[in-house]
C-alpha cells in the first residue's frame, strides 16, 4: 500500500516540483541567515564601541510643584533616532540608541537613576534641568556592579512584564489620576500613582534591595534598517484600526440592511476612543520592564516580591490597558504543583529557574533587551508607551504628596552669589 502511495501521480508531481524550488529557496535561506547574522555582529559591534555608558543620579529638592507634564517634556529628548540610511545600518551598524530609567531601593534609600550612552548626558541634564531647577545631577557609579549570581549569598527574584492588551490602548495615566495642571487643587489632594512604588521601595531594610528598570527607545516603523525584510504597522495605523473596531461595535444591530446606521457608543467606548485619540499625538517608544528583589541572605523577606510585583497595578485599567508579569523566576503554579509530585521536574525546574535569574540579573547589569546577547528575553517583547505613560510611571513626586522619609532629597536650594557683592 505504501509503495503504491509514493508511485501515485501527486507524490510525482510532489517531488519534482521539489527538485526545482529546493536549489533556488535553500541557497537564499542561507544567505539570508548569514546576513542576520552580520547584521547582529556589526550592531554589537557599534554598541561596545559607540556606547561608553554612564549612569546619572538625581537627587530631587524638597517641593516639586510641577505635574509629571513637565518629565513627558524630558521624555520627548529621548526620541533619538537610529540609521538614516543603508550605509548607517548595514556597513556601520548604527542603532536607536537605549535609555534605562531606573527607581532604586538600597536597603530601603530611594533614588532614581537615567543610565544612557556618555554622548547624551549633556543632552539630558540641560532639559531635566529645564524642567526641574532645582534637582541635583551627578554622574554616580553602576549600584549593580557588587551584586552577582550566587543564591547562598543573594537570593534574588526577578520579573519582566508584558501590557495586559494590544499597544495602542493606554494604562492609566497621571491625566486620569487628575495631575494635569489643575492649579486649583491642593497638593495634600493630590493622588500620585508614583507613591505606592515609593512608599514600598522606602519600607525595606537594611541588606534589601529593589530595582526598577524601564528600557526605552524611539519607536520607529519596523523595515529594513531594522533587519526586517517586510514593513509593519506603526502605532498611529494600530490606533486607527483599533478605533474603527469601537466605532464598528457601537453600531446598533438591525434586521434593516437599507437604513444606515450610525454609531451609538457607551460611555466607555467613548472613553476608548477619547483614550486612544489622545495616545496617537504622543511620541512613542519601545519599552521593556524588568525588576528585581536581591538581597544578603539573612535580610530576605519572601513576602517583600509581592510588593515589588503589585507596584504596577495602579497603572491598570480594565477598560484600557496594564502591566501583568510575564518573566517570572518562580515559575508558574501549574509547574510548581507539578514539580511537587514529580521529583526529575522539580529538579529540571530548579535549573530552569536558576538559569532565568542569572540571565536576568545580567541582563538588568547590561540594559540589554532592544540587542543581543539578551534581545527579547523570555515571552517578553517590546511594547510601546507614550511620553504621558511613561511620564507616569517614572517622574519625581513632590514631597507634600509622597512623604516617604528614605527618598533622598536636597536639602536647600543652590543659587549662584550675587554679582553686586563687595570684592
Amino acid at each position: 500500500m505504501y509503495a503504491d502511495f509514493f508511485k501515485s501521480d501527486i507524490v510525482i508531481m510532489i517531488g519534482k516540483y521539489l527538485l526545482i524550488i529546493l536549489p533556488i529557496f535553500v541557497p537564499l535561506g542561507l544567505l539570508y541567515t548569514l546576513w542576520l547574522i552580520r547584521f547582529r555582529w556589526i550592531r554589537m559591534k557599534y554598541i561596545d564601541e559607540k556606547q561608553n555608558p554612564i549612569l546619572l543620579e538625581i537627587r530631587l529638592p524638597k517641593e516639586i510643584l510641577k505635574s509629571p507634564a513637565a518629565m513627558e517634556i524630558f521624555f520627548s529628548y529621548f526620541a533619538q533616532r537610529g540609521a538614516e540610511n543603508y550605509s548607517e545600518a548595514f556597513l556601520n551598524g548604527r542603532t536607536r540608541p537605549t535609555f534605562s530609567c531606573e527607581i532604586v531601593s538600597i536597603g530601603g534609600n530611594v533614588k532614581f537613576f537615567i543610565w544612557c550612552e556618555g554622548r547624551f548626558k549633556n543632552l539630558l541634564e540641560t532639559q531635566l534641568y529645564a524642567q526641574y531647577p532645582n534637582v541635583e545631577i551627578f554622574e554616580a557609579e553602576d549600584y549593580t556592579k557588587d551584586f552577582y549570581f550566587d543564591l547562598e549569598k543573594y537570593p534574588m527574584f526577578a520579573t519582566q512584564y508584558k501590557l495586559s492588551k494590544p499597544d495602542p490602548f493606554p494604562i492609566k495615566t497621571y491625566i486620569d489620576y487628575g495631575l494635569d495642571f489643575k492649579e486649583n487643587q491642593k497638593e495634600e489632594y493630590k493622588i500620585d500613582p508614583i507613591t505606592s512604588v515609593i512608599e514600598y521601595m522606602g519600607s525595606l531594610k537594611k541588606g534589601e534591595n529593589a530595582w526598577i528598570q524601564i528600557l526605552i527607545q524611539k519607536h520607529e516603523k519596523p523595515g529594513i534598517f531594522h533587519g526586517k525584510l517586510f514593513e509593519e504597522k506603526d502605532l498611529k495605523e494600530e490606533v486607527k484600526e483599533e478605533i474603527e473596531k469601537i466605532r464598528k461595535e457601537a453600531i446598533p444591530e438591525g434586521d434593516d440592511s437599507t437604513t444606515f446606521k450610525f454609531p451609538n457608543p457607551t460611555k466607555g467606548q467613548t472613553e476608548r476612543i477619547t483614550a486612544l485619540e489622545r495616545s496617537a499625538t504622543k511620541t512613542a517608544f519601545e519599552c521593556m520592564m524588568r525588576s528585581i528583589y536581591i538581597c544578603e541572605k539573612d535580610a530576605f523577606v519572601p513576602t517583600n516580591i509581592g510588593g515589588l510585583v503589585a507596584g504596577v497595578k495602579q497603572y491598570s485599567s480594565t477598560n484600557l490597558n496594564g502591566f501583568i508579569p510575564t518573566v517570572v523566576t518562580e515559575g508558574s503554579a501549574f509547574q510548581r504543583d507539578l514539580a511537587s509530585i514529580l521529583p526529575f521536574y522539580k529538579r529540571k525546574l530548579e535549573k530552569d529557574i536558576n538559569e532565568m535569574r542569572k540571565d536576568l540579573l545580567h541582563a538588568y547589569k547590561l540594559r540589554s533587551f532592544f540587542q543581543h546577547p539578551y534581545k527579547h528575553y523570555g515571552e517578553a517583547k517590546p511594547f510601546i508607551l507614550t511620553t504621558e505613560e511613561l511620564a507616569t510611571i517614572w517622574h519625581f513626586p513632590s514631597g507634600m504628596v509622597s512623604q516617604t522619609p528614605t527618598l533622598e532629597r536636597v536639602g536647600s536650594k543652590k543659587s549662584e552669589a550675587p554679582s553686586n557683592l563687595p570684592i
